[in-house]
Formats: structure tokens, sequence, C-alpha cells
């Protein structure tokens, strides 16, 4: 484990790609112990000189749109094409233990045996529908690593995808055909953040469907308001099972960060994007000092008593203190 003495080694070790390393630095992040908190706070300031030159992607999906099964089709490609793959596969939280549960890593046997990957699956611990409160932590200790590609992948429930869109370059909403109104599928809100929309599974006997869906999206998108002026977002279809359409999907990845690159529209982002992110760890500070402090928190046994009648609101035992 990471500890003041070690501190200055570890960083190093990070720097070197050291996996073992980066394991710990993530678990360090991730702990909610006072002591912890402080020591990663020294550990990402030194970090941050050595962050920026990663390219960031989200993926998204509905249940069943074969996420992880395009993840490491996805990964393979990158691995062949010579890059180092980081995923932080964010997980719904366990009730008991509060971990994630889903085990992500155990569907991407292949990529998680290669050399130049990292799988971390992180429990989403509640907040806003799935997107880990550390995700940009994580990713942030990735790129120190030398990761060329971070991905974050999140459960596609609630509110997690847009929150994920505003912490990565490119956004990326996986999708299935045949499902009836294949609109009703995805949120108007998902499709105004989404830079590219995929449609998986276009394999067997679903050609037809998918066929009928991208035209679906691509007429919706085209009456949606730009993201961005430089980008009109893309539909495309793939089979992760068959590995047929994964190249297609990176040269648009390409063409989007080029386009964004080429207008410093990227950058832009990513400066909005540490604001937002100092301004939540700040409120983050302002709760953990105030809940330190038990004394002005201290809530009557008795305080929740009145709601086996169904008849108090939230504010009422607040307002008893």
């Amino acid at each position: 484990m990471i500890n003041e003495a070690t501190l200055a080694e570890s960083i190093r070790r990070l720097r070197q790609g050291e996996r073992a390393t980066l394991a710990q630095a993530m678990t360090l992040v991730e702990s909610r112990h006072p002591r912890h908190q402080a020591l990663s706070t020294q550990l990402l300031d030194a970090i941050m000189p050595y962050c920026g030159n990663t390219l960031r992607l989200g993926v998204t999906g509905t249940p069943g749109a074969g996420k992880s099964t395009f993840l490491e089709a996805f990964g393979m490609l990158l691995i062949r094409e010579g890059l180092k793959v980081a995923v932080i596969a964010v997980d719904p939280s366990s009730p008991v233990t509060g971990g994630s549960i889903l085990g992500d890593k155990t569907r991407m046997n292949d990529l998680a045996r290669a050399e130049a990957a990292f799988i971390r699956p992180v429990p989403s611990s509640g907040h806003l529908g799935g997107a880990s409160q550390r995700a940009r932590e994580l990713m942030l200790l990735c790129e120190a690593a030398g990761y060329d590609v971070v991905i974050v992948e999140t459960v596609g429930v609630g509110q997690s995808e847009t929150e994920v869109a505003r912490m990565v370059d490119c956004f990326i909403s996986l999708q299935i055909a045949g499902g009836g109104d294949d609109l009703q599928g995805i949120k108007k809100g998902l499709m105004e953040v989404a830079d590219l929309i995929v449609i998986n599974k276009d394999d067997g006997d679903n050609h037809t469907n998918v066929a009928i869906a991208r035209h679906m999206y691509e007429s919706a998108l085209h009456i949606l308001r730009r993201k961005y002026d430089e980008w009109q977002p893309r539909v495309l279809t793939c089979s992760a099972l068959e590995k047929r359409g994964i190249d297609e999907i990176w040269h648009a990845i390409i063409d989007f960060k080029t386009a964004l690159t080429a207008s410093g529209r990227l950058q832009q982002v990513r400066q909005q994007q540490s604001v937002e992110w100092l301004r939540k760890q700040t409120e983050e500070e302002v709760l953990n000092h105030l809940f330190a402090n038990e004394d002005s928190i201290a809530i009557p046994p008795d305080a929740f008593s009145g709601q086996k009648q169904y008849a108090l609101t939230a504010h009422r035992p607040a307002a008893a203190q």
C-alpha cells in the first residue's frame, strides 16, 4: 500500500507504467479514509504535469447491448495499433460490501490478459446512476502511467451517461436494434451528448433491423442541435462478436479528435471539465469537513419515527436540529 514514506517511489514506478503500483494508487484514491484522502491529493497533484496527452473515451449502452464484448474487440484493435489501453468499468455497487458486482473484467478475458491493457472495475457507490465519483481521478492515474487511450464504461442507467460525457473527449452510445421502436431505447438527452452512436449486433438475421435503426437514428440526429459546430454525430454499425466494423469506429473517433483539435475546441472542453472537477472536489471537501464533526449532524434517535405514518418530509428532522 502507498504511504507517506513510499509516495515518491510510487510516483516513479507509476510513471514507468508498473501495473501493481497503478492498482495500488487506484485503491488509495478510492479510499474514504481521511488519511488516505490527504495522501491521494498529494499523489494527484504530483502527477498532474504528466497528464493530458491521453485520448479519453466514454462508452455507455442499454443492458444487453454487448458493451463488454465491444470493449474487448475495440481494445484488442487498439493494442494491435501499438497503443496501451485502460478500461475503467463502472459497475453497480453491492448493497452489502459497496464494491462492484458485475465483474466486467471477467467478460473481457483476452483484453484482461493483454500486457498493454489494464482493466479496473469500479463501484458506482450510488452516484448519479452509476458514474463513479472517482472516475476522473482514475483516468488521470492511467494517463500518468502512460496509457494512450482510457475508456470509461458506465452501467447505462440514470444520469451516468451525461456525467461521463462531461469528463471524456469522445462519448459513444452503444445500442442494439430489433427491440420495437428503437428510438424509445435512447433518451433525447443522451442523443444530444453522444458523439457517436454505434448499433451493435449487426450479425445473423439482424441486418435488416440494424439498417432500419441506423436510418432512424440518423434522421433524429439531423433535427437535434449539434453538440459541436465542428462535428456532426455519426451512426455506425458493428458486430463485436464477429469483430466487424470495429476499425470504422476507431477511424471515426480519430476524425472526431482531429476536427475538435484543429479548431481548439478540444482544449476548451478539457479546461471546462477541469473547472467542473475542481468545483465537485471543493463541494466534496466541504461535505467531508461537515461530516467529520459528528456533533454538527447528530440526529436524535426518534427523528424518523413519524415516517411510520408517512407524515414527515426530509426537511422535518433537519429542522428539528
